[in-house]
């Protein structure tokens, strides 16, 4: 009899229950192209095997689970006991996770999710990764806060504070809802009353929904009487929707996904797609199946790249300066889409002057790819059909990702790569709503649907819309209201769904700030490294506790159901955003999500065919979709763009280094980034047992051979050390590192990676460099984890 095998954390193995119809291996082979699970042996002896004959979590499973949906016999089982209790409801729903939009379905027995499947949504096929399978337990963690919290007198804020939420009694006691309440918005009202409403600020989240976002920065604007509203689409996709914006006139994607089915070529530039985006990696893996030409473009060697036509892997920095050469070799080998730039596009002599001096042959040497090699690439993306790019963090988090976004658009525009099936411009959006709280306004310089503050006709709209007086300036931006801080002139926050104590860039920087400020409210569903700076504590309701749409990066507004019940005294997102607005004088009563979201279809043209109603028939509808009978637009810009002049723009990008440069002292350059199992700070990742089991501890991923220069070995505790702070972490060699390179996830707080980042900003999206900044790396000799 087959050996049980319980080696993997969330997949048990029995193949004494295995028929050998072999679903799983089509649904890692062909669904998720994963090609860990194949067929061995012959007659009698043959069975399922992982890799070469491996236990399921000794082999290069990825966990996605996409063999335990197919499996009809239980030979692949969620590990535990899960198939040993019958569920007492399902709810369809939408994944939390990542920017793709996964339609799920909850399995739920006496208020817990026993187990999720994939949905045959349009966004995953069904598929689903290990985050949107296995990682929904955190919301019965033991750290769930079910009790507002108030900070105890005389306990001092401090920069220095130890996060450990065992200890929270030591700093905050138990409120009531109305004592808290009452001190959150009466110590935000003060300030607003003293100081003005600029010396206030809020931060809203991308994981929270349209509807939430939307009653936040309302909020702000209307109760505060600020623009200072912002969220982390300023910490990863701020540059790329400068760009856009100023380029094409929309901060969205001109092409879903899917369309990768219609392209015959894809580039996928500054994006480690298999582990930030899973599923959407499911369809540009397919497409290379069925023969589509695959360029992959990373200073790392991502897992993409072995099913790539193409894998330029560049030296981090010189994004402008391989762009560029590809723009000049399109222009110089007369591969311009010429009736297109002509009657579609502006500005283009500006492109042509600016890329005189990036010939691939000068460019070469700087970004660390043949010449030939650059033209190659170049000629394949002009000359086909249709060409699509995605771009990932890796493009945006620089002080030039404004300018590595406008290489992009000039490439799409001027080979007429856009406006058609198969072709388009595709910023991979990171969080799960991240689209849809920048469309509901949760930024400092547009309202709703992208209409600027400062521009007299959105800005007369919306004070007729919400019948109140409106400020006209644009506020500050997530960094820039840290510096605020600091210099004195910002004095309270509102933070919802946001953790800026692990997530902004040098946390000495930001975590003084939070320190400093006369009075922080805090709502979220943990004790998080943010919420031990708050004064007020407000239990929220994590995701499969509440109903409300959110948008993916494909554009299309889905629906979320609520499935479970918030524990203790824990209370909806849009229940705690109005009793704070009632509080500050706003007459707010909304009933529920629905009737936030037909004021949202007053606000936003975008999404006025949109109605409740064919939501939760269709679970998910594309914008702009402007009427009942529009069916959305998953193609945008084919017959002009929403600009002024109703052209694409090309606007010249320069060659600008890092801020950062790495010297004799800081030999090494630091890239930050996400794992496959955990998500941006780690907040609620680390509080699932599958994904915390997965991947427990710290680690760097550094070149083998600069670990062996620096006298360590796998498994070694090394020391990183930046010009702002240090850390230490478990060494992992990574051969698809470049030498002098290492990288860092940020999801870990006892090895927090923004301690060493640098807080520079882009000009343009005030984004803040991310992906380079100067380090030393040595052995820990004697250090304890």
């Amino acid at each position: 009899q087959p050996a049980q095998d319980v080696s993997h954390p969330a997949i048990a193995v029995n193949l004494d229950a295995c028929i050998q119809c072999t679903r799983c291996q089509r649904a890692c082979r062909e669904e998720q192209v994963n090609d860990v699970i194949g067929y061995a042996r012959r007659g009698s002896q043959a069975e399922i095997v992982f890799d070469i004959g491996d236990p399921m979590g000794h082999s290069s499973c990825v966990g996605c689970g996409e063999c335990v949906q197919a499996c009809p016999t239980g030979a692949l089982m969620p590990a535990g006991e899960v198939g040993l209790t019958e569920p007492d409801k399902t709810v369809d729903s939408v994944c939390p996770y990542c920017g793709v939009g996964c339609l799920l379905t909850y399995h739920v027995k006496d208020n817990t999710i026993l187990y999720v499947t994939g949905r045959d949504g349009p966004a995953n096929h069904g598929r689903l990764c290990v985050k949107g399978r296995f990682g929904f337990d955190y919301v019965t963690h033991p750290h769930r806060l079910t009790q507002p919290l108030i900070r105890k007198p005389g306990v001092p804020k401090s920069a220095e504070v130890d996060f450990d939420p065992s200890r929270w009694q030591d700093i905050f006691r138990e409120a009531d809802w109305d004592e808290a309440l009452d001190l959150a918005a009466t110590g935000l009202k003060k300030i607003r009353d003293a100081r003005g409403g600029r010396a206030l600020a809020g931060f809203g989240s991308a994981k929270g929904s349209n509807e939430e976002a939307y009653l936040f920065q309302k909020l702000v604007r209307t109760g505060f009487g600020t623009n200072n509203v912002d969220h982390c689409t300023r910490l990863c996709h701020a540059s790329s929707v400068a760009a856009l914006l100023e380029g094409i006139g929309s901060a969205a994607v001109s092409n879903q996904v899917e369309d990768v089915a219609e392209a015959e070529v894809i580039v996928i530039i500054g994006s480690n797609t298999p582990e930030n985006h899973p599923v959407a990696a499911t369809f540009m893996k397919n497409a290379a199946k069925a023969g589509k030409t695959l360029i992959v473009m990373d200073p790392r060697r991502t897992e993409l790249a072995r099913h790539a036509s193409y894998y330029l892997q560049f030296k981090p920095d010189t994004d402008v300066a391989l762009l560029n050469a590809m723009i000049y070799t399109i222009i110089e080998e007369d591969l311009v889409n010429t009736a297109f730039v002509e009657q579609r596009t502006e500005d283009f002599a500006l492109i042509r002057h600016n890329v005189a001096g990036f010939s691939p042959e000068e460019m070469a040497p700087v970004c660390g790819i043949e010449a030939a090699r650059i033209r190659e690439v170049a000629r394949r993306y002009a000359s086909a059909s249709g060409s699509m790019i995605f771009w990932g963090m890796g493009i945006s988090q620089h002080i030039h990702g404004t300018d590595n976004a406008r290489c992009l658009i000039a490439l799409a525009l001027m080979t007429g790569q856009v406006g058609r099936p198969g072709t388009g411009l595709h910023p991979l959006r990171g969080q799960n709503n991240v689209q849809g709280a920048s469309d509901a306004g949760l930024v400092p310089m547009v309202f709703p649907d992208y209409q600027r503050v400062d521009n007299d006709d959105a800005h007369e709209r919306f004070e007729a819309l919400w019948h109140t007086t409106l400020d006209d300036k644009p506020g500050l931006t997530v960094v820039e209201i840290m510096n605020a801080i600091l210099d004195g002139s910002l004095h309270g926050m509102y933070i919802m769904g946001e953790n800026p104590a692990m997530s902004d860039p040098n946390l000495h920087h930001a975590r003084q700030a939070l320190a400093g400020l006369d009075h922080l409210v805090v709502q979220d569903l943990f004790l998080t490294e943010t919420a031990f700076f708050a004064d007020v504590v407000l239990p929220a309701s994590a995701f499969p506790e509440k109903t409300g749409t959110f948008t993916n990066t494909d554009r299309r507004v889905q629906l979320g159901r609520r499935a479970l019940d918030p524990p203790g005294n824990a209370r909806q997102d849009l229940d705690i955003i109005q009793a704070i607005a009632r509080r500050l004088g706003l007459d707010w009563h909304y009933a529920d999500a629905e009737s936030v979201f037909v004021e949202m279809r007053q606000a936003m043209a975008s999404i006025g065919g949109i109605s409740w109603q064919r939501l939760e028939r269709d679970s998910s509808v594309t914008y702009p979709c402007t009427s009942e009978d529009d069916p959305g637009q998953p193609v945008v810009f084919q017959a002009d763009f929403p600009t002024p002049s109703g052209r694409g723009r090309f606007v010249p990008a320069r060659l600008i280094s890092a801020d950062e440069l790495p010297d004799k002292d800081f030999p090494y350059v630091l890239i930050t980034g996400r794992q496959l199992e955990h998500w941006h700070t780690g907040a609620m990742t680390r509080r699932s047992r599958v994904l915390d089991a997965i991947e427990p501890q710290p680690v760097i991923n550094i070149h083998p051979e600069d670990l062996a220069g620096i006298g360590g070995t796998e498994g070694d505790l090394l020391r990183v050390v930046s010009r702002r702070g240090e850390l230490i972490a478990y060494a992992r060699a990574d051969s698809s590192m470049q030498r002098e390179e290492i990288f860092i996830p940020f999801c870990y707080q006892e090895a927090a990676a923004n301690l060493l980042t640098n807080e520079a900003l882009d000009p343009y999206g005030k984004i803040p460099e991310f992906k380079y900044c100067a380090v030393q790396v040595e052995v820990a000799r004697g250090a304890e984890a």
